[in-house]
């Protein structure tokens, strides 16, 4: 009798709390809760706790950090997830929330009920905007103030936020086990995906989980997971919301057994983002998804293969905008043994020979060379300075072609020699890249050959040039405190000597085993062996690839072509992206043949061996019309343009565009028909073999 006269007076206390609670509501009045806002706000901060995101260039999710009570609690708007989940939550949670205000008067009254006929809770009666006030404010206990507390906050919250606001904290503040709070960090914890794509089944779990986030846990309790899941799904077709076909196949899917990892890409990048905006909760990089997906996948496989010690960085980029797409700072952020935790694309090091392409092209564009002129590659002294090749060993008479795609140290050397190193160093800073020398040294010979500082991103720079006829691109990530300025010039050589440049540099023949991509590609390999590089493009997109150590320990036998030129091929392949044919060809370029050169351009001679008349040291060729930057107007009925030089010696022969003129003259004056609007290069090159160039504008 006894335990009878307990169970009624709980049962009756339930229902006194239960009524109590929904004659609160209804008995408070505007007037009430004006006063009862102004005195006891709700805690409804205007900027909730969320984990900091970094989001490739189509928002998704590249990295999430925990929030700073160590939760995974990603910010959720409405359209970030599946409709048919919202309904499926409303519907199985609080099917009057678009019309209540904030407390649902009969679902409590019908929940007193059910407490006073039955003697246990069978609903809670609770609308979202109350659970929201429980997870705003949580509830020390399960008492009557505790209760009348929560109504309190649900009504002010309701008359605070819009329903579409509501949907939204609970979206990102709901329980999901462990530390996992909102829909978001579930579904990509639970299934891997964003919750904009659920299926049928996966709704059905997560509008479940958050009445008993731990004991329902799919990861821990699976059987307790699938049973509340089928409720769901039961409770959907009861509302007619779905079919129960589509109910009895959702039912037959597992729940999943296991909880993965938040996707964690471009470590590196998203660490530099939150630097430089700590404040910003979502930070959008131009990265790309799948591109630095499948980038980090090759870094990792090809360090495992290389060593123990052994990183790998690499940046790929958009030509056109300096957009980049994928960058991997090493071969794993959280490997210790390989320093995994410095961002390799960013420290200088020595590019070895992939400097050799702009040396090259400034020969082109100067009119000292051409790709059939024959140059010698045998021991050498320049002042003092004595290349040898990798290799140790010569070559004799080779090509200008050869000798680029062969690497070889010599024939660079001699036209650096001509062209001089202070120009080279001048377009690497046009192009927005500013070499680190040695502390008050001018540019030596020595860089052609690695001789100074570059990093990654400024390699793939100076090669974004190369892709886009001439002109580079300031390359950007989104990490960058400001937008970066563009580039006032960007000239890094004209359109036709980077052309003759691209057409030598596609006929290096792919590592063994790469399949061949339509790209044109260059190696290099730094002083004992601590650096292997390769950076190579095709028609839009250029690739760049260090392998060393970070502590710049020499690592044997690394070298570019055979460490570093695999992974870049493995690279393209990987990275999702069509390959786009290699620019064509600029108006009026073309690759003579060696017969078809002037004498002066068959064979180059070096500076330090031309013939001299005893007593008599001409000056050098000078092209004193047009003057350089000059803007020639395009006469009509194809005028001919009269071209001025001072010193040098007789003959001479010009050049436009690379293009030889139609005879060799003795005179210091000629003429020059333009072929159309637009940049022209104009060089002389006299009977010593040395050269003049001006860069005018045709309109």
């Amino acid at each position: 009798m006894g335990v009878l006269l307990l169970n009624v007076r709980k049962i009756l206390r339930r229902t006194a709390i239960a009524t109590a609670s929904a004659a609160a509501f209804l008995g408070l009045s505007a007037f009430a809760l004006d006063r009862l806002d102004k005195a006891f706000p709700p805690p409804l901060p205007e900027k909730l706790a969320v984990s900091k995101e970094v989001a490739d260039r189509d928002g998704v999710l590249l990295r999430a950090f925990a929030a700073p009570d160590g939760r995974w609690r990603l910010a959720t708007s409405v359209d970030q997830v599946d409709p048919q989940f919202v309904r499926m939550l409303v519907a199985y949670e609080d099917k009057r929330f678009f019309d209540h205000p904030g407390v649902d008067a009969f679902a409590l009254l019908r929940a007193a009920g059910q407490l006073a006929g039955r003697g246990r809770i069978v609903s809670g009666g609770s609308t979202l905007s109350m659970q929201l006030a429980r997870l705003m404010e949580p509830r020390e206990s399960r008492s009557i103030a505790a209760k009348l507390r929560q109504i309190v906050r649900a009504v002010q919250i309701e008359r605070r936020l819009s329903k579409t606001d509501i949907l939204e904290r609970y979206l990102t503040l709901a329980p999901y086990g462990g530390n996992l709070e909102g829909v978001r960090a579930a579904s990509l914890a639970y299934f891997g995906k964003e919750p904009k794509r659920l299926t049928l089944s996966e709704a059905a779990l997560l509008v479940a989980l958050p009445q008993l986030p731990e004991r329902r846990r799919p990861d821990r309790n699976p059987g307790i997971a699938l049973a509340a899941r089928d409720r769901v799904l039961a409770r959907m077709v009861d509302s007619g919301l779905i079919e129960p076909r589509e109910a009895e196949r959702a039912a037959l899917e597992e729940v999943p057994a296991t909880r993965l990892a938040l996707p964690a890409l471009a470590p590196h990048a998203a660490e530099a983002a939150l630097r430089s905006n700590p404040d910003a909760d979502l930070h959008a990089l131009t990265i790309r998804a799948g591109v630095q997906s499948g980038l980090e996948a090759v870094a990792s496989a090809a360090a495992r293969r290389l060593g123990p010690r052994v990183s790998v960085a690499m940046v790929l980029a958009d030509a056109v905008t300096g957009d980049i797409l994928g960058e991997v700072g090493s071969a794993g952020y959280f490997d210790a043994a390989r320093s995994g935790w410095i961002d390799m694309t960013r420290v200088p090091r020595s590019p070895g020979s992939t400097l050799k392409p702009f040396i090259y092209g400034l020969g082109f564009e100067q009119g000292l060379v051409a790709q059939e002129t024959i140059m010698e590659d045998r021991p050498s002294d320049f002042h003092g300075y004595r290349p040898k090749n990798f290799d140790l060993g010569y070559q004799g008479d080779v090509s200008v072609r050869q000798a680029l795609q062969l690497s070889l140290n010599v024939p660079a050397v001699q036209i650096l020699d001509g062209v001089g190193p202070a120009r080279l160093t001048a377009r690497f800073r046009q192009a927005g890249v500013t070499p680190l020398l040695p502390a008050n040294e001018a540019p030596g010979l020595a860089i052609g050959l690695g001789g100074v500082g570059l990093t990654l991103k400024d390699l793939v720079q100076l090669y974004t040039g190369l892709a886009n006829e001439g002109r580079a691109k300031l390359l950007r990530d989104g990490t960058e405190k400001t937008p970066p300025e563009p580039l006032e010039n960007g000239t890094l050589l004209s359109g036709e000597a980077a052309w003759q440049v691209t057409d030598i540099l596609s006929g290096v023949r792919p590592p063994l085993g790469a399949m061949q991509r339509g790209i044109a590609y260059k190696t290099g390999t730094s002083y004992g062996y601590r650096d292997a590089w390769s950076v190579g493009y095709d028609g839009r997109y250029v690739l760049g690839v260090w392998v060393g150590r970070a502590d710049s320990g020499s690592v044997p036998g690394i070298a570019g072509y055979d460490s570093a030129a695999p992974i870049l091929f493995e690279g393209f392949a990987r990275s999702g992206l069509a390959a786009v044919p290699l620019r064509r060809p600029p108006a009026g370029s073309f690759r003579p043949t060696r017969q078809q050169l002037p004498v002066t351009l068959q064979r180059f001679m070096p500076a330090d061996r031309m013939p001299q008349a005893a007593g008599v040291v001409e000056p050098a060729p000078r092209i004193v019309f047009p003057p350089e930057g000059a803007r020639v107007e395009l006469q009509p009925e194809a005028a001919p343009l009269v071209l001025k030089l001072q010193g040098g010696r007789a003959p001479f022969r010009w050049l436009a565009n690379g293009k030889p003129l139609a005879e060799v003259v003795r005179r210091r004056e000629t003429s020059w028909v333009p072929d159309g609007a637009g940049y022209a290069t104009l060089t002389v090159i006299d009977a010593a073999g040395r050269a003049a160039s001006v860069k005018v504008f045709v309109e």
